[in-house]
This record gives C-alpha cells, structure tokens and sequence, in this order.
C-alpha cells in the first residue's frame, strides 16, 4: 500500500513539473536523432577542441565551399525546403551558376535606404491596421510579421503593391515550411504547389522587375523564386523580428529606452545586434569540403568532410555574461570585431540581405513601438517554437492593468504546458521526417542523376519531392 503511494505521488511531481524538465531532455533526443542524418564525417565547430579562431578559419577556408553534394544533412533540408531545392540559393554548388544567381538576388535587396525603410513600415502598418486599436490584442508574433515580410518581398520582386490573394499564397507556403522545419507539423506539399502555379503564371507573363538568371530553366526560375524570396527572406525576416520584438517586451527598461529616443538608431542598432548574438537566426551551416583544410598543427580535415559551423555556440564565446540579454555590451563593442556573424562571413557566401534586413526591421518595430507597448512573459530561446505569444498594449487606450495581469498570467501558464506537448509531438514528427527524407534521398537522387548523365547542374530533373519515396518510409501528410 505505502509503495502504490510513493508510485502515485511520484508519479503526480513528475507531471506537475514536466514543463521544467522534459523538455530540454526531449530537446537532447532530438539533438541525437539529426546527428545520426549526418553520419561518422562531420565535425561540429567550434567545440571542446577548437576555438573560434578555428570556427572563422575553416569557415573562410576556400575549401570549405561545397553546399549540398555528400552531406546526408542535405537528404533532410532539400525535403524542408522542397519544392525546388536544387536551385533555392543557399544549396547551390559553388560555381558560375550559383554567381550568376547570387548577383540576381544582390540587385533585388539593394536600392536607396529610404524607400527600402518606408517600404517596411507601410507594410507593418498595414498588418497593424488589421488590430483591434482600443483594446488589447494577444498575438504570437511571428504570425502577426509574416503577412508583413510577404507583402515586403512581393513588391520588391514584381515591383506592385501585394494583392490579397497572393499574400496568402506566400504566408501559407512560408508558414509551412517553417513548421515543418521546427517539427511542430508535417509538410504539406499541395499547400506549397498553390504559390507555385500563382508563380509560373506571374514569371510566364515576365511580371519580375528584372530578368531571371538565364542559368536557370523557366521551372527552375519559378522555384527559385519561391524560395529565395518568398520561402527564405519571408521566414527568417519573420523570425528576426519575432526574436526582436519578444526581446522587447520582455525587457521593459530595454522598450522604455527606445520609446523614449524613437529616433535614436544607435540604440536600437545596439538591441539588434544583441538579439541577433544572443538568438540567431541561423543555428547550424553546413559545409563540405571540396579539398584538404587545416585545423591546427598536424590536424587536417580530408576533402569531402562535412563542417557544421554553429552560430549559437561561436556567438557565446569571447563575451562577458553570453547568456544575459544586455545591448549596452555594444556600446563599447565593435560588431565586426566581436564574435559576431549573423549574416556569415564575407568570404563565404554571407546572406545577400546584411544591409536590407536591419534596415526593414528597425523600421518595422518603429511602427510596432509607435502604436503599442509589449508585454510578454513567455520563454525565449533560440527556436522560438510557440511563435512568441505577446501582449500587444495601444498606447492610446486606457490602461486596464488588472485585465493585462490576468492575461499575464494566461500566457505564462500556457507557455509552460505547450512546451511540454510541443516537444513531445517535435519528437514524434521530427522522427517521422528524418526518416521519410531519407528514403527519398532528393539530394543524393538529385547528385546521382547529374552524375549518371555526365551533366553539370541543370541537366536532369530534380526527383519529385512529393513522390512516394522510394524505400517505403513514412510519407508526407498531403
């Protein structure tokens, strides 16, 4: 009787405290299951062995170029990002191809930074305009900014103002990948080909401002576009101004500095590169060797290794406090000098947006800071799974703090319970795709097909990343 007792009471303090242990430890299974996609050839910098200097060394290393051919990692982001992998930017092989692409998307993203800046805070106005503005709103902030960074991306592209339907196309694709990615839902591959049938016929009519790249075959210039622009730019702006925003609200002193000074760009420069230190909003790159690079004395990586260069963890060295939230650290810190990189480094394909993106963002939480103040008591890690829930406050309504504390209290107890079925349901899904990426292998098919044709890339088609797989494993929800 009294051991039935002891079972049921630990029982009842292991539920009751779920949310503070399980999980990390799921986290950590989850960690141990995508290390097994990449097999015994990688090495993960920087780590126990090798220091920063070692991370930025080997990332600059020209031999350290390869992008998609030989990395089992790949298998797994070419079915995240489908359709089109073979041609988005970033997994592109090195070569006159992937130049002639990169210069395309450099083009796009320049331009005068005042019409860049308006362009931002029209389109957070517009998304903001949908809001209630007597009363308070809960959000989840990344929801509220994709409407936003599509819009964006969508006037840059085809140079117009974005209809509603379009839009939606491109929240609903972009909203997909990216839960997909955090494995909090499966993929959904006709949800995806809805953009891309609204993308061929805008490319067939020749709507894009400027000309394709002629590397680049009419389907692959579609699928080009849908993930550059309307995939990548429209999640990682997304993202970014989640990561900022949260931030915001979380630190009130840090929100009534901005307030104070709008427009004070230096201090709002200074949060921004401390989000992007603290949360980047690339966790892992990955490399592949296309020749021999030294590590240190005697120490030598063969050609074809895989290098997965970590953000979060280059991003936490050379710092007082890594893990504290604290712009002021910039005051006396030189981005360029710090250990710092959030758009990668120079010399090795670095993100054709590190001069647009802190431009449209700072505007963007202008008009957010303009309208409301922020309120959030939500966790706040690098993955941001819930989406950042936040209590959007107009500054023109009465105050009513008894019904913001209550709503306070809603979120933080929430938070704590989502995260424990979350994770459990990350596990379950992130299984079920690393498993059903590798039986379709779209990567290694893809690679296999050019090399059986003696083709460089844009000879064969890529395999169909909504075919059944080929070795049985589980398949996509439809």
């Amino acid at each position: 009787m009294r051991a039935s007792t002891a079972l049921r009471a630990l029982a009842a303090a292991a539920v009751l405290t779920a949310p503070r242990w399980l999980p990390p430890r799921v986290v950590d299974l989850r960690v141990k299951v995508f290390e097994k996609v990449n097999g015994d050839r990688v090495l993960t910098l920087p780590d126990e062995r090798h220091g920063p200097e070692v991370f930025e060394r080997v990332y600059a290393d020209p031999a350290a170029d390869g992008r998609s051919r030989g990395a089992g990692l790949s298998d797994l982001f070419w079915y995240w990002l489908a359709p089109g992998p073979e041609v988005h930017q970033e997994h592109l092989e090195p070569g006159p191809r992937y130049e002639e692409v990169a210069r395309f998307t450099r083009a796009m993203v320049s331009g005068p930074s005042g019409p860049l800046a308006e362009a931002a805070t029209r389109a957070t106005a517009a998304a903001l305009d949908g809001l209630p503005g007597e009363r308070v709103s809960l959000v989840r902030l990344r929801d509220l900014m994709m409407p936003v960074w599509a819009e964006y991306f969508y006037g840059l592209v085809f140079g117009e103002p974005c209809p509603p339907r379009a839009r939606d196309l491109i929240v609903g694709h972009a909203d997909d990948v990216v839960t997909a990615l955090k494995c909090t839902g499966l993929r959904h591959m006709r949800r995806r080909a809805r953009l891309t049938r609204y993308l061929r016929r805008r490319v067939a009519a020749g709507d894009v401002v400027r000309p394709l790249p002629d590397s680049l075959g009419p389907e692959e210039r579609v699928h080009f576009l849908q993930g550059t622009f309307f995939n990548t730019a429209v999640v990682q702006m997304s993202e970014g101004m989640a990561h900022l925003l949260l931030a915001i609200a979380r630190h009130p002193e840090v929100q009534a500095g901005l307030v104070a000074e709008p427009d004070d760009d230096r201090y709002l420069g200074h949060v921004l590169d401390e989000v992007l230190r603290l949360y980047p909003l690339f966790g892992i790159a990955h490399r592949i060797t296309s020749g021999e690079v030294r590590l240190g004395p005697g120490e030598v990586l063969p050609a074809g290794s895989v290098v997965c260069f970590s953000y979060p963890e280059y991003h936490a060295t050379g710092y007082e406090r890594p893990d504290e939230f604290v712009p002021e650290r910039w005051e006396s810190l030189s981005a360029r000098e710090a250990h710092h990189i959030p758009f990668g480094v120079a010399a090795n394909r670095p993100c054709p947006a590190w001069r647009l993106a802190p431009l449209a963002m700072k505007a963007a939480t202008r008009e957010v800071l303009r309208r409301y103040r922020l309120d959030s008591p939500v966790s706040h890690t690098r993955s941001i799974p819930h989406r950042a829930p936040c209590l959007l406050i107009p500054r023109d309504a009465p105050q009513r703090r008894g019904r913001v504390a209550a709503l306070r209290g809603f979120l933080r107890v929430r938070d704590r319970w989502e995260d424990v079925a979350r994770s459990l349901v990350q596990l379950v899904l992130g299984t079920v795709m690393v498993l059903d990426a590798r039986g379709r292998r779209l990567a290694g098919r893809y690679f296999d097909a050019l090399d059986a044709a003696g083709t460089g890339p844009g000879g064969p088609a890529a395999p169909d990343a909504s075919a059944p797989p080929r070795t049985g494993s589980p398949a996509q929800s439809p």
